[in-house]
């Protein structure tokens, strides 16, 4: 369970931990807000919102060959919402085949990256919940993975994390995770980083506060330390960052990520949407038009649903961490999973 985690790696969310549940109550409120839109008499706006959304049915393809599902529940009536334990993998990826994605600088390959993965786990009776992000330069063994093009790949050893959606998307990338931590991924959501962007800029931008000076050519960015009000583009190169600050290595960025995730948070629990429909509707718009999801949520009602059952978590029960890892014996640049603490923290998920 979420109470035996701890902090590891110095990610730099050092802060309070309890905005981050309201925010997240906030951001399925977005959604529930469009909702009732669609159903005071513009359906286009709910049609428009629903269909923005794009989905992998994963379930279809893994099959029943994967880790068993959380068996912690708690009971559950009509007038409540699910109480089971849930993991999600959420990606943020920047596919080359968007030419909005590669004006802001998502590079000059083909086919598409996730710099960005976290497990998020919520548990029974949505009293608790963590999220654990998972290095991109971690060499991991790679399964064998169906491919769109049809057939499967050969399993691979020592390869980074992040190799598993460049080859096989979303079902690779969920069959890499469960493999490596043998816990069930329920839910995938996936964010495109030009949506995220767009997300920004739509909520008004995003105040973030740094400890150090910030010198990136990669991504771009350069920040003195102290606080600044970020725009979309601002802050893609800051979920990007990773040479301009301590050791030049993918932990750093995850530090910043973390920073990120809770000013933006933050900054739509503070933001009034709802007495504001064209800002909300460009919220919403931003926010399902930057998904990709399993088929469990690939509807505005399943995350309306989604965001509806986190209203009673408490504000002092979430957790933000990073998997523990020590570098690779066989490269100073990659990471491996740390155990026996890696296989620990997985199983407190389970």
């Amino acid at each position: 369970m979420t109470g035996h985690i701890t902090e590891h790696g110095g990610d730099g969310d050092e802060g309070p931990r309890g905005r981050r549940p309201r925010a997240l109550k906030a951001a399925g409120l977005v959604l529930a807000a469009a909702l009732v839109l669609g159903g005071a008499g513009a359906g286009w706006v709910y049609w428009r919102l629903n269909d923005n959304i794009t989905s992998v049915d994963i379930n279809s393809a893994l099959g029943d060959d994967r880790p068993a599902k959380p068996t912690h529940a708690l009971p559950s009536s009509a007038s409540t919402p699910p109480q089971e334990a849930l993991n999600i993998l959420v990606l943020g990826s920047d596919s080359r085949g968007s030419a909005r994605n590669q004006a802001l600088g998502g590079g000059d390959s083909e086919g598409a990256r996730s710099d960005t993965a976290m497990v998020v786990h919520l548990g029974a009776g949505r009293t608790e919940a963590s999220v654990v992000s998972i290095p991109r330069d971690t060499l991991v063994t790679r399964p064998s993975c169906p491919l769109e093009s049809g057939g499967e790949s050969a399993e691979a050893h020592g390869v980074m994390f992040n190799s598993a959606y460049e080859l096989g998307g979303p079902v690779c990338a969920v069959k890499t995770v469960e493999s490596m931590t043998d816990v069930r991924m329920d839910h995938y959501i996936e964010i495109d980083f030009a949506g995220f962007a767009q997300l920004v800029d739509a909520l008004g931008g995003v105040t973030v506060t740094t400890g150090q000076d910030i010198d990136d050519e990669d991504s771009h960015l350069t920040l003195t330390a102290g606080t600044h009000h970020l725009d979309g583009e601002q802050a893609l190169a800051l979920a990007r960052t990773r040479h301009g600050i301590g050791d030049g290595s993918d932990l750093g960025r995850i530090g910043l990520q973390h920073l990120l995730v809770k000013a933006l948070l933050e900054q739509i629990a503070s933001t009034s949407l709802l007495s504001d429909p064209t800002r909300l509707y460009e919220v919403a718009d931003a926010v399902t038009g930057s998904l990709t999801t399993d088929t469990g949520l690939d509807s505005l009602s399943e995350l309306v649903g989604f965001g509806e059952s986190l209203r009673g978590l408490p504000a002092d029960a979430m957790e933000t961490v990073m998997m523990p890892v020590l570098p690779a014996a066989s490269d100073p640049n990659r990471v491996v999973a740390d155990e026996p603490e890696a296989g620990e923290l997985w199983k407190s998920l389970r």
